[in-house]
């Protein structure tokens, strides 16, 4: 019985030697793929990351899925961006990051539909809502573009982009009394901006 018991102490001691050996070789991996990245050898960064590769690991699949999109491998971004949804369906990281690649192969549906899935969790998301009114101002559909860049100012009254943004969009809307003072309100936050003020010459016309 005692040679079991030693026997026992001895297997589990090599097995968390073991594990601390795969945690340190992970960690060594993530810090040369930093080092990498910050030299702009976003390729070579995740070939150090697959070194280590394991499909239940949601930290690998979600940097590799931001590594493959600056080196320019959207596919496959969007590959390890998904099975890191897949792990933490509820992770909006995740979701941001999928949305990069997606944005860059022209996907906008898609892009729009992960969006309005952040929000149908999180109807407060200042991100999700100002670039999904991005969206909708690029694709000139102001009154979209205009209900969520109006959530995000009644949060933040004062934030210079939404300002800019939605006095945009009410000027296209013909709303120009709305716009005149929401494009004065970009202003106080940035005195010197051009666009606001070329918002404002437009109106003075």
């Amino acid at each position: 019985m005692k040679l079991l018991n030693i026997t026992i102490i001895a297997l589990f001691l090599n097995i968390n030697f073991a594990f601390g050996q795969t945690n340190k070789e992970i960690i060594n991996a993530f810090k040369k793929s930093y080092e990498l990245e910050a030299t702009g050898s976003y390729k070579e960064a995740s070939n150090e990351l697959k070194k280590v590769y394991a499909d239940d690991s949601y930290e690998i699949n979600l940097r590799l899925g931001w590594l493959e999109y600056n080196a320019g491998m959207f596919q496959e971004s969007a590959a390890y961006y998904q099975s890191a949804l897949n792990l933490k369906p509820y992770s909006e990281e995740a979701k941001f990051g999928l949305i990069n690649p997606k944005v860059a192969q022209g996907k906008w549906n898609e892009a729009i539909k992960i969006y309005n899935n952040i929000l149908s969790i999180n109807s407060l998301n200042t991100v999700a809502n100002y670039r999904l009114g991005l969206i909708y101002f690029g694709q000139k559909k102001y009154l979209n573009a205009k209900e969520y860049f109006g959530k995000v100012v009644n949060l933040y009254p004062f934030d210079y982009d939404s300002l800019l943004m939605l006095a945009w969009t009410n000027y296209y809307l013909g709303k120009y009394s709305t716009a005149k003072v929401l494009f004065n309100k970009a202003l106080m936050n940035r005195p010197n901006d051009k666009s606001a003020q070329e918002g404002l010459d437009l109106l003075d016309l």
